[in-house]
């Protein structure tokens, strides 16, 4: 599993145990949905700032949504 496929399959499981939707994940990240669907689907190579704009969102450290 590469790094994109880690990166799509933990926040998809982050936001699932949030309850969250796509759209409700963009919302409070401030990211098009439309990005955050690409991301989970490992379609997109986010930039370091990206990444830790997601974590923050998620309430988690950057290395566990790369782990």
């Amino acid at each position: 599993m590469d790094i994109r496929d880690r990166l799509a399959a933990n926040l998809r499981r982050i936001r699932h145990e949030k309850g969250w939707s796509q759209e409700e994940f963009a919302h409070e990240a401030d990211i098009h949905r439309t990005y955050i669907s690409d991301l989970e689907r490992a379609a997109r190579n986010p930039s370091i700032e990206v990444i830790e704009k997601l974590a923050k969102t998620l309430k988690v450290n950057a290395g566990q949504l790369l782990d």
